[in-house]
């Protein structure tokens, strides 16, 4: 098993760039200690799952449940990557239920409901859609 290191560590030339570990990816590494991925906490594991992601360069990254698992303060921590990266030019394409991560990282907000489109705006206007209520609050009021 290899266990976590600065690519610095990895014992190749230029480790940094041949490893694609650009100061974004490596800021994300700076919250996973020097540990086996498997042993990794489920939100350290996100934070490694985006690191790596970064080696790529995109210009556009899924989350699939990015909050699911993660405790409340590596939660924040992941948070804080994605708007920083978005504020940087990564455009992010998240599919959540955690409301209250979708209200911070996502403009605009699309919500989908039995594969129908039911709502394409902004924060406080998904609030307040009757479909999305009733879709998914089963009609209660916000």
């Amino acid at each position: 098993m290899t266990s976590l290191r600065k690519p610095e560590d990895a014992g190749f030339p230029g480790a940094p760039r041949f490893l694609g570990i650009d100061a974004a990816g490596r800021e994300v590494l700076t919250f996973v200690p020097g540990e086996v991925a498997g042993r990794l906490s489920g939100g350290q594991q996100k934070l490694l799952e985006l690191a790596r992601v970064l080696v790529a360069e995109p210009k556009l990254i899924l989350l699939d449940e990015p909050a699911a698992g993660v405790n409340p303060v590596l939660l924040e921590t992941l948070v804080d990557r994605i708007v920083r990266l978005n504020r940087s030019g990564v455009t992010f394409l998240v599919i959540e239920h955690n409301i209250d991560l979708v209200m911070t990282v996502c403009r605009p907000i699309v919500v989908m409901a039995q594969g129908k489109l039911i709502y394409h705006g902004d924060a406080a206007g998904v609030r307040q859609d009757r479909r999305v209520l009733d879709a998914y609050l089963g009609g209660m009021p916000a």
